[in-house]
């Protein structure tokens, strides 16, 4: 049984989707650390997948991947790099995953031949979730996905409201995030999407106690009076969430607002005052970088939707922060990229080229050409998952004159199969949660580079990927000059590739931007960072360069 001392927020959204739940989540987690609280999240998903591990990026964004191997909601990204909480795969569960636990159950006979229902065999599954994920915390974050309103949502809502009757008002407080949105033809915002968001809340039997106004202004007194009063909540639980100028300056912003004290006094919590002094400083380092800017090419194929690659934008941002420069970042259509003839043209401006994991052939030939043109050309190179297979295939095509190298997941008759399928993974049918997945140790070769970028020689990164260089043309590919300076501990996977005769060049098959946090840079994007910094005192800058700061 869990100890009642457990706090729970439980965070809902109205209106529309993307309206910055997770971050708003994320950053009362912050806060209640900043006041010496322990705190865990807990991200509810109302759709039916099993995890979002089959899902395009484009529909769902970035696969988060933890420790533990769970493929996960982006937001869980966001709850750990802005707290110490370290997520597993029970910090997120999906509607298809609880319904597949209650079929099994019942299966099984669990439930002495009682008519399974939602209530209350689908939401005290749900709530025994949240409560063993809660346990031995001083505040549990619970994050509803979607949007009230949802049909999806209605077992997780009730479940909440469950959860709140048994738990009491003092160990409950509900947080609503919603769209004040400002209408350019009237002149004005307009407060009564929130009055429906709040009344549709209201008819699931939730009172939001607290509601966080999405603004892209000011938000003025007598606007938050009117909410209250139409919401019954008080004035001062109306909390402005403007917009920001970095998504770190948010906690700074709700604690000017006076969430985190709404919540202590509601909770009953003793908690000293919040030491933002971290995210102060990380706020103007941002907006200040005394030592100038860099820009870095990503070559990627789902450039049109940014959430896909989340978490890498932000590990860029805190390589930037640790070498006190600004990331000028530009998405580089990889599909495009492979009708280019003049690489100079379109890549000969950024100082550093980086080229993200994915899945599939589509645009793999523009990886290989950007690869190619950061290795002939000098300019600093970091290959993640699939960019570091990509690497390899160039290398062996273009250096070690394999005419054809190639992986199998894009042609599986590939004259020289350089990347291919891992033992474990060759007769699997199931594509969900079957590759592999979450934290896997790393033996690093001493001087290396790889070994002077971590300090060390034994590392633990997170994977998620199926596919593998091919151990047969290990040899070939080291005779030819490419280190392979990162080995599993048993030897039989390349974890790590580099060019010891490059200005910086490496490859990586786990995923780093999964362990980087603001306030702890990731060791690789801090030096890839610094790389770039390197090399931009000595190219040549083009007039006109209209990149996107990630400042």
């Amino acid at each position: 049984m869990h100890t009642q001392r457990t706090k729970y927020v439980f965070v809902t959204g109205g209106v529309v989707s993307s309206i910055g739940k997770g971050l708003a989540a994320a950053s009362l987690g912050a806060l209640m650390e900043a006041r010496g609280l322990r705190v865990t999240h807990i991200k509810l998903d109302p759709y039916i997948n099993v995890d979002p591990g089959t899902m395009s990026p484009y529909q769902h964004g970035e696969v988060y991947v933890t420790d533990d191997g769970a493929e996960a909601d982006l937001d869980l990204g966001h709850y750990e790099r802005f707290t110490s909480a370290r997520m597993t795969r029970a910090n997120n569960f999906t509607t298809g995953r609880i319904y597949d636990a209650v079929i099994s159950k019942e299966r099984r006979g669990e439930y002495l031949g009682a008519t399974v229902q939602v209530i209350p065999h689908i939401t005290d599954e749900i709530k025994a979730r949240v409560r063993e994920v809660a346990a031995g915390v001083d505040v549990a974050i619970v994050e509803i996905g979607g949007t009230v309103g949802d049909i999806e949502s209605l077992p997780f809502l009730e479940a909440v409201r469950q959860l709140r009757t048994e738990n009491g008002p003092q160990n409950t407080v509900s947080v609503h995030v919603t769209l004040v949105p400002w209408i350019g033809a009237a002149g004005e915002l307009k407060t009564k999407p929130t009055q429906h968001s709040v009344k549709e809340l209201l008819g699931l039997g939730i009172q939001p106690e607290i509601l966080i106004c999405r603004v892209d202004r000011e938000l003025p007194v007598d606007l938050k009076r009117k909410i209250a009063h139409f919401t019954n909540v008080g004035v001062e639980a109306v909390i402005a969430a403007t917009d920001v100028s970095c998504i770190y300056e948010l906690p700074i912003k709700l604690h000017k607002e006076g969430l985190d004290q709404q919540l202590v006094e509601r909770l009953n919590i003793w908690s000293r005052q919040p030491d933002l002094s971290n995210w102060k400083r990380t706020v103007e380092r941002m907006r200040e970088p005394q030592k100038g800017t860099v820009s870095v090419a990503l070559i990627g194929k789902y450039v049109h939707l940014r959430d896909a690659y989340k978490s890498l934008h932000e590990s860029l941002v805190h390589g930037g922060l640790a070498n006190d420069l600004s990331v000028q970042l530009h998405y580089v259509d990889s599909e495009e990229l492979q009708r280019v003839d003049d690489m100079e043209k379109v890549l000969g401006e950024y100082d550093a080229i980086l080229v993200p994991g994915g899945f599939g052939d589509r645009g793999l030939e523009g990886k290989i050409k950007a690869i190619r043109y950061a290795r002939e050309h000098n300019v600093p190179f970091f290959g993640i998952c699939l960019g570091m297979q990509m690497a390899v295939v160039e290398f062996a095509r273009h250096v070690c004159g394999l005419d054809g190298a190639g992986t199998v997941e894009a042609d599986p008759q590939t004259k020289h199969p350089l990347i291919h399928l891992m033992p474990g993974q060759r007769g699997i049918q199931d594509k969900g949660a079957t590759m592999r997945l979450g934290a896997y140790p790393c033996q690093l070769a001493e001087g290396s580079l790889a070994a002077r970028v971590y300090g060390t020689t034994l590392i633990s990164e997170r994977h998620r990927h199926r596919f593998e260089v091919n151990n047969e043309y290990r040899e070939t590919l080291e005779k030819n000059g490419l280190r392979l300076s990162g080995l599993s501990p048993d030897q039989l996977l390349v974890e790590m590739v580099e060019l010891p005769n490059h200005r910086y060049f490496i490859g990586c098959q786990f995923h780093p931007e999964f362990k980087s946090k603001p306030h702890a840079p990731h060791p690789l994007f801090t030096h890839f960072i610094h790389a770039a910094q390197e090399y931009s005192r000595v190219r040549p800058r083009k007039e006109g360069s209209t990149h996107a700061s990630l400042n």
